[in-house]
């Protein structure tokens, strides 16, 4: 008789993905620093969900709460101020999380250096974090049907502020693509995930991880 887990290839294929992450070396200070990035609307916060329970209970920093109205992406000052220099230094992080309703920074809030830390968002994968990062994975999602379920996700009250920030994602992308750099796609399927191999992933085309099998020979 099969295994229960046969019948939960999501499952499966994350923990597979959890346990790959857990063996690879630190990247930032004592951290492995694992980015999930992808167009807004594209489903990183639940994929980092489930692998932040993979992984036991992994911190997620999302980076929503990082920017705000006044910097949607230029918030790179602040995220190395709060968060990436006591990371490389084996401390706790203290960042304050940005209010989207009352539009102000709320009380400062940890994120300790354990041995996993996911960040999701995006513009995880940019150029500037990409160092202090152990693995990039990107939710493979085109950006007309990511910010189409965004849309319908957030309702009519926030009509206003996805035409702008559509835009201001383009402009990003354009200027700091993230994809190229990924070393795993993630596809949503009708059940589960399917992880492959990314543009700097460093396995064969012929190693793809599907969300049948689990991770194989992924690195």
């Amino acid at each position: 008789m099969p295994s229960s887990s046969a019948h939960r290839p999501q499952e499966t294929a994350i923990h597979a993905l959890a346990a790959r992450l857990r063996d690879l070396p630190p990247s930032c200070g004592p951290v492995r620093l694992v980015a999930v990035d992808g167009h807004a609307g594209s489903g990183k916060s639940t994929f980092a969900g489930h692998l932040a329970a993979a992984l036991g209970g992994a911190p997620v920093l999302h980076l929503d709460d990082i920017a705000s109205h006044e910097e949607l992406f230029a918030w790179d000052g602040r995220l190395f101020a709060e968060v990436i220099e006591p990371l490389t230094e084996g401390a706790t992080a203290r960042y304050s999380p940005y209010d989207w309703h009352a539009r102000h920074f709320g009380p400062a809030r940890p994120l300790p250096p354990a041995p996993v830390v996911l960040v999701e968002g995006v513009g995880a994968g940019r150029r500037a974090l990409r160092p202090y990062l152990t693995r990039l994975l990107w939710m493979d999602v085109p950006s007309e049907e990511s910010w189409a379920r965004g849309r319908a996700r957030d309702g009519e009250e926030q009509r206003e502020f996805w035409a702008g920030w559509v835009e201001a994602e383009r402009r990003h992308f354009a200027a700091d693509p993230s994809r190229p750099f990924a070393d795993l796609l993630v596809r949503q399927l009708t059940q589960g995930y399917e992880v492959l191999r990314g543009p700097a992933g460093t396995v064969e085309p012929d190693q793809g991880v599907t969300h049948r099998d689990g991770p194989r020979a992924m690195w």
